[in-house]
């Protein structure tokens, strides 16, 4: 038997539902495609979606604590300073300088709950 698939996308939990979907929202400059109020959102991203949803009760626990995720959501970008201004604007400057990594020039971040981004943008081909 074959393992198949349909779909693949990244969920957040975060028990700051409202905060961090507001984050999103702003920060991909759209709506969720998909909102259920305390719940659930979805944005549609390119290639991927991404869910961000709050906890049950029960399991609030499992997410309150504020770890190191070995997790990043990886943002390629068009032009890396333009991203780096907008978060700033959004009030979440990234903490450190761009870095040059053999895939072209990055800068982490950080959402509202700490979860890592990773803003890369690939090298010009002058050819």
């Amino acid at each position: 038997m074959v393992f198949q698939y349909t779909n693949a996308f990244v969920t957040i939990a975060s028990v700051n539902f409202e905060e961090l979907v507001s984050f999103y929202t702003r920060f991909l400059e759209q709506k969720p495609v998909l909102l259920i109020p305390n719940v659930y959102a979805e944005f549609n991203l390119v290639s991927m979606r991404l869910g961000i949803f709050k906890p049950k009760n029960t399991n609030e626990s499992e997410f309150e604590a504020i770890a190191k995720s070995k997790i990043s959501l990886c943002l390629e970008v068009n032009h890396l300073e333009d991203a780096i201004a907008h978060l700033t604007a959004l009030g979440y400057p990234p903490p450190g300088d761009i870095s040059i990594a053999s895939h072209g020039r990055e800068i982490y971040a950080y959402d509202p709950d700490g979860n890592r981004l990773i803003l890369h943008q690939a090298p010009v081909n002058d050819n």
